[in-house]
């Protein structure tokens, strides 16, 4: 037993003075139980809604308002036309549209059945399932209104269309999401080994004497894993359009740039994090903790962001999968061009820009 309570008290005291496992002990469950806590919300709330109206009348006014008050849909504008709710859906200002047609009133009170057309952005399947769901529960409580005999059709019909996935298949969703945390995944750890291994081996002290600079040291770093990445990206998507039918409705050059700006910026950030660790161990681990969680939770991979709390929609927006799947999305199923991705892009961008010179400033303080 006294040798048993030695080997505690010794281990206890070696956790103590290792803060980086002590903080990974005590931080990492807590911070995991926040994430998912909050992050994990299959309620979709916050549906942007548009509206066509083109009946103007007071019922139309009224099945609006059953959607704005059932605390699901947010309406962001009123449309006139089909070209502008297309230019919502495109540029993901709209989720939902709804359209009303020419005499939609005078149909409901004479005991006619009316449609009503639910147009759907159906780049998250799952996201377009429910909401098509809502619609339809909503528009039937309307309907119940207006009903001479409650035995009766329902008054108020939908027809819904859903854009861009009308067979509403997962796998156009899921796919592009999965090319987006496979990449960030590979290329945060990889770069995140490579100068750590240099530590372990002793042969940094080699490459400080040598008449290299810090730009230099991690472009030269970067390169073979940027292109072993691009290779493995470009290759998961080639595979994704044979096998599960995943379509390319844009610009082949912009799908290019994006994923490279992508890589790019998950390259950066794992040579940031090399910077910080001193064991391969240690690299592999807040690599993959910092990869994994915020690209498969915060991205909008799996969750809608807009389900989540603020607070943690804010964190999202240091994510940099987040901007790439939009881009991802909007240039595959959409096919939308820079004049609507510009800004995903400029993000990206300045993802990559940010975590590159942050690495080469810990670097040379390190050399110095």
């Amino acid at each position: 037993m006294r040798k048993l309570l030695a080997v505690g008290r010794k281990e206890f005291h070696q956790i103590v003075r290792d803060r980086r496992t002590l903080m990974v002990l005590l931080f990492v469950p807590v911070f995991m139980l926040l994430l998912f806590g909050y992050a994990l919300n299959f309620d979709i709330r916050h549906i942007r809604l548009a509206v066509e109206d083109n009946d103007r009348s007071t019922a139309s006014r009224d099945v609006i308002s059953a959607f704005v008050n059932s605390g699901y849909f947010d309406l962001v504008a009123t449309v006139e036309s089909a070209r502008e709710f297309e230019r919502l859906i495109d540029r993901g200002e709209a989720r939902a549209v709804l359209v009303f047609p020419v005499g939609f009133e005078q149909s409901l009170l004479r005991g006619q059945r009316t449609p009503v057309q639910v147009v759907i952005d159906g780049e998250n399947a799952n996201t377009a399932s429910t909401v098509m769901g809502y619609a339809l529960r909503i528009l039937q409580t309307v309907s119940a209104r207006y009903q001479r005999q409650p035995a009766g059709a329902p008054l108020l019909t939908v027809e819904p269309r859903v854009w861009y996935n009308p067979e509403l298949k997962s796998a156009l969703f899921l796919v592009p999401g999965l090319l987006a945390y496979i990449a960030m995944l590979s290329a945060v750890i990889s770069t995140a080994l490579s100068v750590v291994r240099e530590k372990e081996r002793g042969t940094m002290e080699q490459v400080r004497m040598a008449p290299v600079g810090t730009v230099a040291f991690i472009v030269g770093k970067t390169v073979p894993y940027f292109g072993i990445s691009m290779l493995s990206g470009l290759g998961i998507f080639f595979a994704s359009m044979g096998l599960f039918g995943l379509p390319m409705n844009g610009s082949w050059t912009l799908l290019l740039v994006a994923i490279a700006l992508y890589i790019v910026g998950g390259l950066g950030f794992g040579l940031l994090i090399s910077t910080l660790a001193n064991t391969q161990q240690v690299a592999f681990q807040t690599a993959l903790l910092v990869s994994f969680l915020p690209t498969f939770l915060l991205s909008g991979f799996v969750f809608p962001i807009s389900s989540m709390p603020p607070p943690v929609q804010l964190f999202t927006y240091v994510v940099s999968a987040r901007y790439f799947l939009v881009a991802l999305r909007g240039i595959v199923l959409k096919g939308v061009g820079l004049a609507v991705l510009w800004p995903e892009f400029a993000a990206l961008a300045v993802y990559a820009v940010l975590v590159l010179a942050l690495a080469s400033v810990r670097l040379k303080r390190e050399w110095s």
